[in-house]
């Protein structure tokens, strides 16, 4: 009986963790395409736009730190307040 609860902690355990990667994989690729679309917008000379893309992208972060720290063993990371605008 406890191998067979142990095999299913270990079941359950392996798929949080892939489910985990798979988030942060999604995350990762969010923050790539950022940056691309803010290179572009300084490609083609609009700075402004480019920084309104940078503070959207730190808001975007600061939202998404539970991506990082959705387990309940690991400590929840303080928010940084808003960039002033």
């Amino acid at each position: 009986m406890a191998t067979r609860r142990g095999t299913l902690e270990t079941t359950d355990e392996v798929a949080r963790l892939a489910g985990e990667l798979e988030r942060a994989e999604a995350y990762a690729q969010q923050l790539r395409q950022r940056i691309v679309d803010v290179k572009d917008q300084l490609a083609a000379g609009n700075v402004s736009r480019a920084l309104s893309m940078l503070n959207e992208a730190l808001n975007f972060i600061d939202s998404a730190t539970d991506v990082v720290t959705s387990h309940p063993s690991l400590p929840r990371q303080r928010k940084r307040p808003p960039a002033p605008q």
